[in-house]
């Protein structure tokens, strides 16, 4: 026999416990409806009649023999004459309350009567009424606690909730991954080590206990371990950190004692703790006085000691995902617990292009379509943002009635998960849309001069998504890991665009910049602050990146003395300020081609193509932006027209 059993060879091995609280609750059912309606029924009844028509028939002398009681009246009429052997004729009626002549009137008309026996059965309705409610109550309660346990003799609330799937069958191979090829040739050590076990133990290597994946989220880590157990073919034991902690202490450990047990039986196979982070926080943040019994802590405590506690070449391998693995407490990173660390990065351009293949399966393409040129399109993107993008691809040909998803649905796609929806039934009057169509142009101006900033692809006036009334779509045309400090300069420049057409064309400004300022303002203070690329405070950091793959900004700035700040702070506004002056002097040197643009952009509302191109190939340099890029100074004095003179 394979040393794997699955889920379902194991329940025929067991023979299933019976569910006391279930046949219970049946038969008291069934009890309660023959008491209700079966027996009554098997009795016949006799056939009730007014009592006004009892009272004639006694005074007509038709009445032989009555039964009288508080509530109901049983009477037989006399045969009839010329008849033999008839059956009794009996009948029912309901008195009248306080009728007191009824005696006399019997005893006038010969009737013979008595009083009605007691009912010999009334007992019964009368235990049931007191017993069949309280073992109605205990029947629903032995159910529902058969149904909450399983079957199993205790309550089940140290009981693990992983989901298992046997023999690793989670539905996602290796050829269902894409874009991270480098962490797929470190994880298949792991699976051939689960099919080839022998030939690793001969040598005296040991597995690695646990392996931990980081990365952004939507980069694929879930997927990736799901691959790992259908490819080695083992059980796959699936559940989230969050899962272990409850409200009781102590439940969480038992919840990871459970679960090792289990997984020990089940030897080979792969545990998977997804959100490794709401489990495995770090104790020191507990501050100086960390609290004994709390229930995290006991509960990461007991997951340490199970890690400990069994051989690496067993054949239970813990999988681990998190985004967050600054978060996580030192003792789970040491060697011996979680010996791998590999790092699921965000895809590069080929591997965009495998991935959009893989979503590609699924969908009707038309010929047009170019995924190489949509992952050019898409730096950035992850796993789930590509599956997003041609979903909603396939979303728009479907509502255009399309046969096919054409190269203009993704297009369409990239700027609805960039920018967000259109939204033309916001209507702007005719200074708002003049003063956007501006800004939205001085932006694309300044950015064809700087590097680093990418292609103008796109400008648009139509609002879209959450408070944007224009934009300008950029898209770079590579992967780029690393910023110069002349492209950090020419970003900032690039954001401050905008705000300066406002104060050349209009000479005020208005609230549409406070998202590019608030960028600018970022970018400024990290390189002050984090790049040390300030001449006057040097290559010194002072602020710390705490959050590696979640998208966000740094921590605030470390303990400096009152000075420092003051210096961060003036370094700071010059950067922005000679950015802020760099646009305006392009966009004094191009005011023609600025408003022919702008012109034509609020005729169209959108500018994109071969004529955008056109328009942007005639944009003039000024002669300190070189010198500006390189040194962050300008040698020729600023433009007259500046926000400090309106």
């Amino acid at each position: 026999m394979s040393p794997v059993e699955t889920q379902t060879q194991r329940s025929k091995k067991k023979p299933k416990p019976k569910e006391v609280g279930g046949s219970l609750l049946l038969f008291l059912v069934a009890l309660f409806l023959f008491n209700l309606l079966i027996l009554p029924s098997l009795s016949p009844k006799p056939p009730q009649v007014p009592y006004s028509k009892f009272i004639k028939q006694v005074e007509a002398g038709e009445v032989e023999r009555a039964l009288v009681g508080p509530n109901q009246i049983q009477y037989i009429l006399k045969p009839k004459a010329g008849t033999q052997n008839q059956t009794p004729r009996v009948f029912v009626t309901i008195p009248v309350a306080l009728d007191l002549d009824l005696p006399k009137i019997l005893r006038e008309h010969d009737v013979e009567f008595a009083a009605l026996p007691p009912n010999n059965t009334g007992w019964v309705s009368t235990l049931l009424g007191w017993v069949l409610p309280p073992l109605i109550f205990f029947g629903i309660w032995a159910w529902l606690f058969n149904r909450t346990q399983g079957g199993a003799a205790a309550l089940t609330v140290g009981k693990s909730k992983a989901r298992i799937y046997s023999q690793g069958n989670t539905g996602v191979s290796f050829a269902d991954v894409a874009g991270i090829d480098e962490a797929k040739a470190e994880l298949q050590e792991i699976v051939d080590f689960l099919k080839n076990t022998d030939r690793y133990v001969r040598l005296g290597a040991k597995i690695p206990k646990g392996i931990l994946l980081v990365g952004a989220p939507g980069t694929g880590k879930t997927l990736l371990a799901k691959a790992i157990a259908n490819e080695a073919g083992v059980p796959f034991f699936s559940i989230s950190g969050s899962e272990f902690i409850e409200l009781f202490v102590g439940v969480g450990a038992a919840r990871v004692r459970d679960l090792f047990e289990q997984a020990k039986q089940q030897a080979p196979c792969i545990v998977f703790i997804d959100e490794l982070d709401a489990l495995g926080k770090s104790r020191a943040a507990a501050g100086p006085f960390p609290v004994g019994n709390d229930e995290r802590e006991q509960t990461l405590n007991q997951l340490l000691t199970e890690m400990d506690g069994f051989d690496a070449n067993k054949g239970v391998i813990i999988l681990a995902a998190t985004n967050r693995p600054e978060v996580l407490d030192p003792a789970l990173r040491r060697p011996g617990r979680f010996d791998r660390q590999i790092v699921i990065d965000r895809p590069d351009k080929s591997g965009r292009k495998a991935i959009l293949e893989i979503h590609a399966k699924h969908v009707k393409l038309a010929p047009d379509v170019d995924l190489e040129k949509i992952a050019a399109r898409t730096p950035g993107f992850v796993g789930a943002d590509l599956a997003n993008l041609v979903n909603e691809a396939a979303l728009l040909a479907a509502r255009r009635r399309h046969e096919a998803i054409t190269m203009a649905d993704f297009a369409e796609a990239i700027e609805r998960v960039v920018a967000g929806l259109e939204k033309r039934s916001r209507v702007l009057n005719e200074l708002e849309k003049k003063t956007v169509a501006y800004h939205e142009v001085g932006h694309a101006i300044v950015a064809t001069l700087m590097p680093g900033v990418g292609k103008i692809e796109k400008i648009s006036i139509v609002p879209r998504g959450v408070g944007a009334l224009g934009y300008t779509l950029q898209l770079p045309e590579e992967d780029r890991f690393l910023m110069l400090e002349s492209e950090l300069r020419g970003r900032i420049a690039t954001l401050l665009g905008g705000r300066a057409a406002e104060e050349l064309i209009f000479k005020e400004v208005s609230t549409g910049a406070s998202d590019d300022i608030q960028k600018a303002t970022d970018f400024a203070e990290r390189a002050v602050t984090l790049y040390g690329m300030s001449a006057t405070l040097g290559p010194v950091a002072f602020e710390k990146i705490q959050q590696q793959f979640l998208d966000g900004y740094p921590n605030p700035r470390r303990s400096v003395s009152p000075k420092t700040a003051e210096q961060i702070d003036r370094q700071v506004k010059e950067i922005i300020d000679s950015a802020h002056q760099i646009a305006l002097s392009v966009l004094q040197i191009n005011r023609d081609l600025l408003d022919d643009t702008a012109k034509i952009l609020l005729q169209k509302e959108i500018l994109e193509g071969d004529e955008l191109r056109s328009r942007l190939g005639q944009v003039k340099a000024p002669p300190e932006l070189d010198s500006w890029l390189h040194t962050g100074s300008l040698n020729s004095q600023q433009p007259t027209n500046s926000v400090n003179e309106i």
